[in-house]
Order: structure tokens, then C-alpha cells, then sequence
């Protein structure tokens, strides 16, 4: 099967969060089962052309200004297997992504000219695929940057050769970004404006992108079976719930996995020693020098409660950080452990971490984003604090686990689909779970955890262990995906 992902990220290339390391990960998985992938993302600034192959001549393409020129630039995918090799192009056009940031910057967290930026991206696709002399059987875009391409697929590509017997496949991982601008940007697709409605870009007068891809595209999926659950209710779909529901036949929930390889404690390179289930010995070694890089008491004896996060509302941050109402403070205060944060947000939220920071011994948190931190937080951590207000898929729970971490989160989404809630009378379970978002059940909840460490450690050592074994290997996702992509082509 010929796969093209059409995405706005891609590891380890251009990444904001989680949509970039499912791209990659689910494509190398793709070609390990035998089928030949193919990556398109744009060049964006940070992205140095010296080393990558530009391919020979310019590539136009038709918007409803007239026609852009711009090149294009491949190379492989890190990881690419040898006989199925995966090429990654990058669409490179100086005025749309030749700037910081890929969606915005923090003085313009959302460029103004984001829907003719991914419009001609999605347009873009098309024509790189003829360039190539490449009939792509299926499309598979990725969020509401990539959601044009079902939507110009249905709307005129397909009834030209290359494409007519191509479908397309939209993957949601993040039902709170659709892409919502004004009409006057509509003119820049070439699109006719019979299509505006047919399509299903009205929103309250403004034009939605995900939510044309969600009308647009043979199949659809979300990235975990509950999140896909949850969005088509009225509290969780962002207003576009009923043409989730609408959809129902065409929408599924598959659980992203993981990278075994790069998150491996047997393994990781970025963590003092290797370990395992059968020898944790490494674990210990791990805290102690997250212990010393944040500053905090060598304590072999008190659990680290450990946390990486987007400082934002999605995050259950006001219900953790919020001055005056959040949690933390309480936690730290109250109970006999260490916390220590990574990330980077909110300016107010920010400001209360480090504020939290200075008053508090056991509290320390570095404001930054940092792989190889990451690595030592999931390993030295005996805890992983997730209480998000809704989780699509999550990836940090599963590393977790695999790490003997126990996460602590809230019952939403993909949380809810991988962690196993404690049980004090059998002592089963892979982490602690709570229902409501609010500051007393997150306290409630670390204070449970942490009563469990001090007073059932038995119970603790045996859910570390249950944790480790689970498989969350991108291959059983991949299988999955590959039915939809057939179901999609029986259509």
C-alpha cells in the first residue's frame, strides 16, 4: 500500500507535541509491516537545508491568487527500515514558513495568515505527488493544518489521474484546535464558493478547517477508542460533536504507542544506568541524580512525584497552579514528598511555579522543554502527575509505566484506556485515577498514592512491575490502521 502523511509536524524535524512523534513513529511502523510511506511537512526556519537534498526544478501550485512557486527538499526518516526506506519532504516557500514558530511565536501565538499558509501546504501535496509520479492509494492528514486535503481531494483532485482511485484518512488528535478563521480567507483555496457549504467550512459565519476535513474524508479516527467516545458528546466535541456523531461509521478511536526504542529504561542513554522489571536497580540510581539536577534532598526514602506538561488549561494547570485555589501548594505543604516540573506555558502559570519554587523546599521546577530531562524525570520519578482536563491519547502515562512510574491521572481519554486503577483490596492496578477535575480530588488522589507508598510498598513494587510488562508497541496501532486504510479503499 502507498501511504502519503500530510502533517504540519514530524519528528524528529519539527515538533510542538505529540501529533509530531505519532507522525513518525506510526510511519516507521507502517514500514516495517511491508507498506511504502511517504512524509510531507513545510520547511519552517529552524529546519537547516544543508544537509537535506533538494529535489530538481521548482514545484508550483494553484491557489485563488494565482500560482506559488516554491522547492522541495527530502531526506530519510531517522530509523527508516533499510528495504522500505521513508522519505520525508519538506515544502520549502520563504514567505509562508521561512519565519519562527510553526503555528505562531509568543508575542503571535496564532499567525493571522495560518489558513493560506495550509492551504497552500495541503495544495501543495498534489502536486509533489505528481512531481514524483507517485499515486498515493491513501492520504492520511493530520489535524486541522492537514485537514484541506480531504476536502481538495473530494473537491476536484480526484477526478484527475493520479487520484481517482486515492482515498483519505483524518486523523484528530486534538479536537480543541480546528483552525477557525475569517470567511475573507476562503478566496485563497481556489475553491468555488458552492463548496463553502457542501464542504462544511460554516462555523458561526467563520470558516473551520477540521471540520471540513471531518466532512471531507473517507475515514476518520482520534487517538484513542475513549477519546473518540468523548467527542462526540456534547461536553468534550468543542461544538462539533454532532458531525462527529453524524459520522460515526466512518470514526474510530486507536490508541497511539510508543517509540520502544527511544523509551526504554533498558536502554535510554540519556538516564544514569539501564534497567529493568527484573533488576531496578537503575531506578534508584535515576532518582538520585534527579534528586541532584533539581536541587532537591538525596532522599532515597520519599517519593518524587514528577511531572513534564504544557503549562495550559487542557492540563488541569488551574486546578494544580491557580494562585490562591491550586493544589500544589497544599500538597507539598501537607505531605512527606518531592515534586519536581518541566514546562513551559501560560506567562501566570509560570510565574506561580516559580513562585511555588522559591517558598517551597520540595518543590522545584525547571521553566523549559528538555528531551534528555524528560528521560530522567520519567525514570527517577516514582510518580507521574497527569490531571488533565481532557487527554486525546497522552503518551507521558505510557512512558511511565514502562519506566516503573506510577501515573497519576485523571479518568479521561487515552489515560483512561491505558492505566489500570489501584485497587487497595487485590493491590492491582498500574496507577491512581480520579473522576472530577478539581483541587481537592488531585490532592486526594496524590495523597492516596503517597500513603500507598509509605504503607503498601508491596503493592507499589507489584504495580511498577505490571506497569513494565505491558506492551505499547506501535505495531498493534499500525495493524489497526492499516484495516481502516482497506476499509477506506472498499469504499
Amino acid at each position: 500500500m502507498k501511504i502519503m502523511m500530510a502533517s504540519s509536524e514530524a519528528a524528529p524535524f519539527a515538533k510542538t507535541g505529540g501529533l509530531a512523534d505519532t507522525v513518525s513513529s506510526l510511519s516507521l511502523a507502517l514500514a516495517n509491516l511491508g507498506h511504502e510511506v511517504k512524509i510531507v511537512i513545510p520547511r519552517y526556519y529552524n529546519i537547516d537545508r544543508e544537509p537535506l537534498e533538494q529535489l530538481e526544478g521548482p514545484l508550483g501550485v494553484g491557489t485563488g491568487g494565482g500560482e506559488e512557486w516554491c522547492a522541495v527538499y527530502k531526506t530519510s526518516l531517522p530509523g527508516s527500515p533499510g528495504k522500505n526506506t521513508i522519505e520525508i519532504f519538506f515544502v520549502d516557500h520563504e514567505k509562508f514558513f521561512g519565519r519562527d514558530g510553526i503555528y505562531g511565536t509568543p508575542a503571535e501565538p496564532d499567525f493571522l495568515d495560518n489558513p493560506r499558509r495550509f492551504s497552500f501546504f495541503c495544495r501543495s501535496v498534489f502536486q509533489l505527488c505528481r512531481k514524483l509520479r507517485w499515486e498515493p492509494d491513501i492520504l492520511h492528514a493530520h489535524d486541522w493544518p492537514g485537514a484541506l486535503v480531504p476536502v481538495f481531494l473530494k473537491f476536484g483532485e480526484k477526478y484527475f489521474p493520479g487520484f481517482d482511485n486515492t482515498k483519505s484518512v483524518l486523523t484528530i488528535h486534538n479536537l480543541g484546535y480546528q483552525g477557525i478563521y475569517s470567511k475573507d480567507n476562503y478566496w485563497f483555496t481556489s475553491l468555488n464558493w458552492d463548496v463553502f457549504g457542501a464542504a462544511g467550512f460554516e462555523d458561526w459565519n467563520m470558516m473551520n478547517l477540521l471540520k471540513a476535513g471531518i466532512c471531507c474524508a473517507d475515514k476518520l479516527n482520534t487517538v484513542s477508542r475513549r477519546y473518540a467516545e468523548e467527542t462526540r458528546t456534547q461536553s468534550q466535541g468543542f461544538r462539533l460533536d454532532g458531525v462527529l456523531r453524524y459520522r460515526s461509521e466512518d470514526y474510530q478511536g486507536i490508541l497511539n504507542g510508543i517509540d520502544t526504542e527511544l523509551w526504554n529504561p533498558a536502554r535510554d542513554k540519556f538516564i544514569p544506568a539501564p534497567y529493568s522489571s527484573k533488576n531496578m536497580a537503575g531506578k534508584a540510581k535515576a532518582k538520585e541524580a534527579l534528586q541532584k539536577e533539581f536541587g532537591l534532598s538525596g532522599r532515597a526514602d520519599v517519593p518524587v512525584v514528577g511531572m513534564i506538561s504544557r503549562l495550559v488549561d487542557q492540563k488541569g494547570v488551574g486546578e494544580l497552579f491557580g494562585p490562591g485555589y491550586g493544589s500544589a501548594f497544599s500538597i507539598c505543604r501537607d505531605m512527606d514528598l518531592q515534586f519536581v516540573i518541566l514546562g513551559t506555558g501560560e506567562n501566570w502559570c509560570e510565574n506561580e511555579i516559580r513562585s511555588l519554587s522559591s517558598r517551597l523546599s520540595n518543590f522545584k521546577a525547571k521553566i523549559a522543554y528538555s528531551e534528555e530531562l524528560s528521560h530522567l524525570i520519567e525514570a527517577g520519578s516514582d510518580f507521574f502527575l497527569m490531571p488533565s482536563r481532557y487527554e486525546p491519547s497522552g503518551l507521558n502515562q505510557m512512558y511511565s509505566m514502562v519506566y516503573g512510574t506510577l501515573p497519576i491521572v485523571r479518568n479521561t481519554g487515552g489515560l483512561a484506556d491505558t492505566v489500570q486503577n489501584y485497587n487497595q483490596d487485590s493491590g492491582g492496578g498500574t496507577g491512581f485515577m480520579f473522576d472530577d477535575l478539581n483541587p481537592s480530588a488531585i490532592y486526594n488522589t496524590v495523597g492516596w498514592a503517597v500513603w500507598a507508598y509509605y504503607n503498601r510498598r508491596d503493592d507499589i513494587e507489584g504495580m511498577r512491575i505490571r506497569g513494565m510488562n505491558q506492551s505499547f508497541s506501535w505495531e498493534i496501532s499500525a495493524k489497526k490502521y492499516i484495516a481502516m486504510y482497506e476499509a477506506a479503499l472498499a469504499t
